[in-house]
């Protein structure tokens, strides 16, 4: 399965099945605001002007990192596309950010 070639897409999944993952523009960045979200999420093909307001929504409240997953690989989690996430639960959050971390340095060996 694709959880398997990707562990940070089967933590996502983890986080979903828990009730920790939000999803879309509108309630990440509500959740930003309200103090609710511990990491946000951007998918590698998010426009850059999502990019760009979610980073400045999460300036200074919360992390905010680009996957290296497409809004495409994400399509399982989701009943609609979508390229902002946010975990709301601190583990989950840590979980995630060491996927993140490992596939950047994946692509930094194979770059």
């Amino acid at each position: 399965m694709a959880n398997d070639a990707n562990p940070l897409l089967g933590a996502l999944g983890i986080c979903r099945k828990a009730g920790k993952l939000l999803h879309g523009y509108d309630r990440v960045e509500e959740a930003v605001l309200r103090g609710k979200a511990v990491l946000v999420l951007l998918a590698c093909d998010a426009s850059d002007r999502t990019v760009q307001h979610m980073q400045t929504a999460c300036d200074g409240l919360v992390r905010c990192a680009v996957m290296p997953l497409s809004t495409q690989e994400l399509r399982m989690l989701t009943p609609k596309p979508a390229a902002v996430f946010a975990v709301t639960d601190e583990n989950f959050a840590r979980l995630c950010a060491k996927h993140l971390t490992d596939s950047e340095k994946e692509e930094s060996a194979n770059g």
